[in-house]
C-alpha cells in the first residue's frame, strides 16, 4: 500500500520520492539490522564519520580519531553539534548509546557489532544485568576513549556504520519503543512531524536545517514510499510518481535500458543474494546436513538463472562476500561446491539418505513484496529436477514477516536472504552472519574455530594480510555451508523524470545528493 505523494517541488528544496519498505522495528540504530530501516535510520543519524558514494570514510561528528595500536582509541567531537531537539552531541551520548546497544538486557539486534570493546563478554553475557562496558570511558563532554580487548584492523572503518551513532538523553527518558516511532537524531533529515511514519504506507523526512555533516542535502528532503511490490514501484518511475528506485523488478531487466534510457542507473554493488537453511531444521545439522547442503548448492544452476531471469544483473556468487570490496578472492578453496554439478550433488544427497532417508519437502521462504518468485521458482526447479525431491517456494506477504519469524528463530523452512554492506570491508559481511551469537547469525551456525580464525584476521596489523586471514576463514564457511551464496548483485536502477542520483558503493541512492530540477 502507498500513500499520498508528496507535493511536486524541484530545485534545491525539493521532496524526492524514494523506494522502501516497512522497517521490521523502530527506528534505533542499535536495533536495525536489514536495510528498509537501515536506509531511514542512516538518514536521521549521523555518527563519527559518513561514507562518501565510493565508501571511503570521512569524518563527520569527530573531530578526530586517534589510535597507535587500533586498541586503544581516543575519539574527540565537534563542539557545535546538536540532535534536532537542540540539546547538544556529547561523549556521554555515544557512551551511553554504545552500552545500551552492547548489553544483553536490552536485546539489541546489533549487539555483536560492539564485541571487540573490552567489557563485551561481561555485558553481553545470558542473564547478564551489567550495562556499562569497561572499554569506554567519558573524558569530557567531547571527548571519549574506547579500548578493545586485542588490536582490531576494521574497528575504526566502520565507526560511521548505523549502530555507532549516538542517541539524544531523551532516549533514555522515553524508552526504545516510543522513541523508535518518533526519533531525534542527529543527522542530514529530520522526521517531518509527528505523524512522519505511517505504517505501510510512507516516512517523511525533510532536511535538517542544522546540520554540519560533509554530507550536505541537496534537497530539501526524502519521502519514503512503502512499497508490497516492485513492479508497482516500477510502474510509478515510469510515470514519475517516484523519483529513485535502487532495485529493478525481473519483469523490467530485459527492457529497462529501453524504457527508462538516460535515466537507467547501472553502478557495482557491494550486495549479495543468499540461501539460509537454519540447523535446526530437521535433516539439516551434523553430517547428514553438511552433505545436504552440500548437494543443495551444487544442485542450483546459478549462473542460468543469472542469465535467463536476471538479464546479467547478477554475477554468481564464489564466497560469502562481495566482488567490489578489497581483498575478494574468487578462488578459495572449496568454492568448488558453488559449481553447478547435478552428478556430484545427487552422489552427495544419495550419501546422506544412507544416514537417514529424506522426508518431507524442500521449501524456501521468501517476501513477495520483494520480487523473489521468479528465482525463487527457478531455484526449487533445479533443485528438485536434479535430487528428484518436492521443492518449492513458500511465499510470505511482507519482508517485516519474514524477518520476524527469523528473528524469533520460529521459522520453519530455508529462506532467501542477502547481505548489503554496510562499510566496505569483508568483515562486514561474515562477522554479523557467521560468529558465533552474532546478531543476523540466521542459521545458528556456531564454530569456535572460525570465530577464532576470524578474530586472529582482524588482529592483523597490515591490510594484506588481514585478507589473506578473512579468506583462510572462509574456506571453514564453505565447508560448512551455514548460508549458501548464490550470486552477487550489480546495481540496477532508475530516475524520475528531471531527477539527478546515483547509486553509492553499496547499492542504494546517495540521498543527499538526489536533484529534481524541472522538466522542459
Amino acid at each position: 500500500m502507498q500513500g499520498a505523494r508528496s507535493v511536486d517541488t524541484t530545485g534545491p528544496d525539493a521532496i524526492i520520492n524514494a523506494y522502501a519498505g516497512e522497517p521490521q522495528n523502530g527506528l534505533v540504530p542499535t536495533n536495525t539490522a536489514e536495510n528498509m530501516g537501515g536506509r531511514v535510520v542512516d538518514a536521521l543519524f549521523t555518527g563519527l564519520y559518513t561514507y562518501k558514494s565510493d565508501g571511503t570514510p570521512e569524518l563527520a561528528n569527530a573531530e578526530s580519531v586517534d589510535t597507535t595500536d587500533n586498541q586503544n582509541f581516543t575519539i574527540h567531537l565537534k563542539k557545535d553539534w546538536k540532535f534536532t531537539d537542540g540539546t547538544p552531541v556529547k561523549a556521554e551520548n555515544y557512551v551511553r548509546a554504545w552500552n545500551y546497544g552492547a548489553a544483553t538486557v536490552n536485546a539489541q539486534l546489533q549487539q555483536s557489532f560492539f564485541s571487540p570493546i573490552e567489557g563485551y563478554a561481561a555485558v553481553a553475557a545470558d542473564g547478564s544485568k551489567l550495562t556499562e562496558m569497561s572499554g569506554l570511558k567519558v573524558v569530557d563532554d567531547y571527548t571519549f576513549t574506547v579500548k578493545l580487548t586485542a588490536p582490531n584492523i576494521d574497528f575504526k572503518l566502520g565507526l560511521g556504520f548505523t549502530p555507532f551513532k549516538p542517541v539524544p538523553d531523551v532516549f533514555f527518558t522515553e524508552g526504545a519503543a516510543k522513541f523508535g516511532e518518533h526519533p531525534v537524531g542527529d543527522g542530514a533529515y529530520m522526521m517531518k512531524g509527528p505523524d512522519a511514519w505511517r505504517h505501510n504506507v510512507q516516512i517523511d523526512l525533510v532536511r535538517n536545517p542544522d546540520y554540519k555533516g560533509p554530507d550536505q542535502p541537496r534537497n530539501g528532503g526524502i519521502s519514503f514510499l512503502l512499497y508490497s511490490s516492485l513492479d508497482t514501484a516500477y510502474s510509478d518511475l515510469e510515470s514519475g510518481n517516484l523519483d529513485v528506485l535502487e532495485t529493478l523488478p525481473t519483469s523490467a531487466l530485459v527492457s529497462y535500458k529501453r524504457v527508462l534510457g538516460s535515466r537507467a542507473m547501472v553502478a557495482p554493488d557491494a550486495s549479495d543474494q543468499t540461501l539460509v537453511i537454519p540447523y535446526y531444521l530437521p535433516h539439516f545439522s551434523g553430517a547428514e546436513g553438511a552433505l545436504r547442503r552440500a548437494a543443495i548448492s551444487m544442485a542450483i544452476d546459478r549462473q542460468l538463472i543469472c542469465d535467463k531471469i536476471f538479464h546479467g544483473s547478477r554475477i554468481p556468487s564464489r564466497d560469502f562476500t562481495a566482488r567490489s570490496l578489497p581483498g575478494w578472492n574468487g578462488s578459495i578453496p572449496g568454492s568448488d561446491v558453488l559449481d553447478y554439478n547435478p552428478t556430484k550433488a545427487k552422489q552427495l544427497w544419495a550419501q546422506a539418505n544412507a544416514i537417514a532417508p529424506w522426508s518431507g519437502s524442500f521449501q524456501i521462504a521468501y517476501n513477495s513484496d520483494g520480487d523473489h518468485q521468479a528465482w525463487v521458482d527457478a531455484a526449487s526447479n533445479s533443485i528438485s529436477n536434479t535430487l528428484g525431491i518436492d521443492a518449492h517456494g513458500a511465499p510470505v506477504p511482507t519482508f517485516k514477516q519474514v524477518r520476524d519469524q527469523v528473528t524469533k528463530k520460529t521459522i520453519k523452512t530455508a529462506f532467501r536472504s542477502g547481505w548489503q554492506g554496510d562499510y566496505p570491508t569483508m568483515f562486514d559481511f561474515l562477522v554479523p552472519q557467521f560468529l558465533t551469537g552474532a546478531g543476523s547469525n540466521d542459521a545458528q551456525y556456531a564454530s569456535p574455530q572460525f570465530d577464532a580464525e576470524l578474530t586472529g584476521a582482524a588482529r592483523q596489523l597490515d591490510p594484506a594480510a588481514a585478507y589473506a586471514a578473512v579468506n583462510k576463514a572462509q574456506e571453514l564457511l564453505l565447508q560448512a555451508l551455514p548460508i549458501i551464496p548464490l550470486w552477487d548483485y550489480i546495481g540496477v536502477g532508475g530516475v524520475g523524470p528531471g531527477v539527478t542520483a546515483h547509486l553509492a558503493w553499496n547499492g542504494l541512492p546517495d540521498y543527499t545528493q538526489i536533484t529534481k530540477e524541472p522538466v522542459a
